[in-house]
């Protein structure tokens, strides 16, 4: 008895040992010509080391069209499992292009979709490595439904766990949306690209060319569609920043995102922020170094660095405690807001608030940016997402108006109006309507015109406006700022005020779902 269960023992180790070769060394070798990695090796760099445990490697596809019943496809094409990124469970899929080139088939599908299933109900991420030639053409109308089995839980688990995509290869047609539906995209440069319809359809449809890099590569997508959250030049560094990342999230929307114990000095006095931002509203400044003074060891994670650039947003922590962080950035187009940055912002808040992560805004803004380009555009619609995204969050939010809080964007950046916990500003701020240059010629236009010296006048009247409203302290008589610090105090405000809300809990109506302008 023992030899047979000896034999049976040598034939499941060979069995294991050809689903781990995927396609075999020919088609190993032909990924590695690429400057690809192959699936396991991603998953190897991805999570800590001997932590990967495969589910379903057996799993085969059910096809016989077209040749199919005489094509094995190890591991359908597909491997699944789970692991662990910096000790915390993860769930795992990545595509094997050695095998049927990573095409989605319905088993294949069937694998992802558990997978997603067991991240959902064990409260963990689920991280996808994408690196597909799209739908697997031979098995037809199934295949698709294994897209639609994939969108369908996308979607229904979005805001329940953190769903990272990681596009490493192609990813056409259908097979984009479901990163689209997930909370990041990463891709690396030169090898990665999205696109609905590739290069040569386009070319047959609408007679343009172009490349497939120039269509949907890691550029066009992190600077100009916005697709594309995060970007590295190679597939490793792109893994290392899915695993910082990760260091920023909680495991689920239950719980808090991992509070490290801060190693350093307590910097609650930062003499360098009064030479990081310039008193005068027209002056220049990178809103990027104000944030590293303020975050701890001046770790702080952009997200889409290159999209929208007037806004920036990212992650970071104030006295080891996960936050998210929000600055308009006067380095482009003064940092208003336009549609760009106001989709950016409030898929930023609303990702923020759907994992408990506190929100922190860094106010200096003259308004949303005018032009009949933005007007015909939506910029209406598209402003009124951040209103909506900021008004529906529940986590704490804090608002530090640093220069400039102007109109209707003063508003939707986290004013009390709209739920901020609690709103400083520092003592050159400008709280106003408009600008006291835009108010003086509306409010003193005619007194201007019928002086001996409409220069002087003019001056005249824009200080006094200035004097009486753009300043933070007609704002804090109404309640609308909760104090005027000194700026270099700005670090210690916050972690008291992070301390003070630590267990802020907020009830809303009861409903379905609200109905944000998209």
């Amino acid at each position: 008895m023992s030899d047979q269960m000896y034999e049976k023992i040598d034939e499941l180790y060979e069995r294991k040992r050809k689903v781990e070769m995927g396609g075999g060394d020919e088609r190993i070798a032909a990924q590695h010509n690429r400057g690809k990695l192959t699936a396991r090796e991603r998953l190897d760099i991805l999570l800590d080391e001997g932590t990967f445990v495969e589910l379903q490697p057996f799993v085969k596809h059910r096809a016989t069209n077209f040749g199919m019943d005489k094509q094995e496809g190890p591991g359908e094409g597909v491997v699944t499992g789970y692991g662990m990124i910096n000790g915390r469970l993860v769930y795992v899929f990545a595509q094997d292009f050695t095998v049927f080139g990573g095409a989605l088939g319905e088993m294949h599908a069937k694998k992802i979709a558990n997978i997603m299933d067991l991240a959902a109900n064990n409260g963990a991420p689920v991280i996808g490595l994408n690196d597909s030639g799209g739908a697997r053409i031979q098995e037809g109308v199934v295949s698709l439904d294994g897209y639609g089995h994939i969108f369908y839980r996308n979607s229904i688990y979005s805001g329940v766990v953190p769903q990272i995509s990681v596009i490493l290869g192609p990813c056409a047609g259908g097979a984009v949306y479901s990163p689209a539906i997930t909370d990041f995209v990463f891709m690396v440069e030169q090898t990665s690209q999205m696109f609905i319809t590739g290069p040569k359809v386009i070319e047959t449809v609408t007679g343009e060319k172009i490349t497939s890099e120039n269509l949907g590569g890691a550029k066009v997508h992190s600077s100009i569609s916005g697709v594309a959250h995060f970007t590295a030049p190679t597939e490793e560094e792109v893994l290392g920043e899915v695993r910082r990342l990760l260091s920023f999230l909680p495991q689920n929307y239950k719980e808090e995102a991992p509070a490290l114990a801060y190693q350093g000095e307590d910097g609650d006095w930062l003499e360098e922020i009064i030479e990081s931002v310039p008193v005068a509203g027209t002056k220049v400044y990178d809103v990027k170094k104000l944030l590293e003074l303020i975050v701890d060891h001046n770790d702080f994670l952009e997200v889409q660095p290159d999209f929208a650039r007037n806004i920036v947003v990212g992650y970071g922590r104030i006295n080891g405690q996960s936050v998210g962080l929000i600055a308009n950035q006067p380095k482009v187009m003064a940092g208003g807001l336009d549609i760009d940055s106001s989709d950016k912002l409030a898929r930023f808040i609303r990702t923020c608030d759907a994992f408990n992560i506190p929100l922190i805004t860094f106010v200096d803004v003259t308004g949303f940016f005018p032009g009949i380009n933005q007007e015909h555009g939506g910029i209406i619609r598209h402003g009124a997402k951040i209103l909506y995204a900021y008004s529906e969050a529940t986590v704490p939010k804090i608002s530090i108006i640093t220069r400039k809080a102007y109109g209707g964007a003063y508003v939707a950046l986290n004013s009390k109006a709209i739920g901020a916990d609690v709103v400083y500003a520092w003592p050159n701020a400008e709280i106003a309507v408009m600008g006291p240059e835009g108010a003086a010629n509306i409010i003193f236009a005619k007194e201007i015109e019928q002086s001996d010296n409409p220069v002087a006048t003019r001056q005249a009247k824009i200080a006094e406006y200035r004097e009486k409203f753009a300043n933070p302290y007609v704002a804090a008589e109404n309640g609308m700022v909760d104090d005027v610090i000194d700026p270099r105090e700005t670090r210690k405000h916050l972690k008291q005020s992070l301390a003070m809300l630590k267990n802020k809990r907020e009830q809303r109506p009861g409903k379905k779902h609200g109905n944000i302008p998209l």
